[in-house]
């Protein structure tokens, strides 16, 4: 193909129907609206053409599939790496409306069409299952969270994770307390996690005061007044607590 010349759908029908013909179909274009037909015996393959894998694309193809099973989606080759996530992404979708994806190469004067996979039913228990830990891994972060304190679809703005809220929750009982040692937040309700978080300390929000107590900091005092709801969600918890930690009275 002259590559001075702007690349177009119809650039994709011959790699695609050599390829077909080598596996000994016979190939139509343009039937019955459908882009490229194969027929071998009583099989039926369609092929849909784009030059970039659109929604429109998928629609197309997904309407196809009320012909035959065996569908494909036929653009060219991608430039970029077939190994990264945003291409990876993309196939999980095309194989999830079980359609199936031909890639055709332009090499000089040279055409390629190589099958990156067939259509084939997908299997939703064992996508699921090989993402067990994701799901697990979302469970737990919902269930760290006492409300919803994030907008969906935000991307510049600052999430309020678990992980945070398990740090103000900790930083609002020293505040009111005093000094304490994990073992009295946890007993609060601060959870398995509090003496990894004052040790780690990622925030700066708290200092040692002794072995095995600890105190608010200055720079948490500050920080923590920024999510007003979390705090007076945490301190309604225990309010009318004024407990000591034993460890203090010695």
């Amino acid at each position: 193909m002259n590559e001075t010349r702007k690349l177009q759908e119809v650039d994709l029908y011959k790699p695609i129907q050599r390829y077909f013909v080598r596996e000994d179909y016979e190939v139509y274009g343009e039937v019955n609206d459908c882009d490229i037909a194969a027929v071998k015996n009583d099989e039926l393959v369609i092929v849909e053409l784009k030059l970039t894998l659109s929604v429109d694309l998928l629609i197309q193809a997904a309407k196809r599939q009320r012909l035959t099973d065996q569908v494909y989606i036929g653009i060219p080759r991608p430039k970029g790496r077939l190994n990264s996530k945003q291409w990876r992404d993309k196939c999980h979708l095309v194989k999830r409306l079980e359609l199936g994806l031909i890639l055709v190469s332009f090499q000089g004067k040279g055409t390629k069409a190589e099958i990156l996979f067939h259509p084939r039913p997908f299997n939703g228990s064992k996508s699921k299952g090989q993402n067990k830990r994701k799901r697990e891994s979302l469970m737990k972060e919902i269930e760290g969270r006492s409300a919803d304190y994030n907008v969906g679809g935000s991307s510049r703005t600052k999430i309020m994770t678990a992980y945070k809220e398990n740090c103000i929750q900790i930083a609002c009982y020293l505040e009111r307390f005093g000094p304490l040692s994990p073992k009295s937040l946890k007993e609060k309700g601060t959870g398995e996690k509090t003496s990894s978080i004052l040790t780690k300390n990622y925030y700066g929000w708290f200092e040692r005061v002794k072995r095995g107590v600890y105190e608010i900091s200055e720079k948490g005092k500050e920080e923590v007044k920024d999510y007003p709801e979390i705090t007076d969600y945490y301190l309604k918890q225990v309010r009318g607590d004024r407990s000591v930690d034993p460890g203090l009275e010695r």
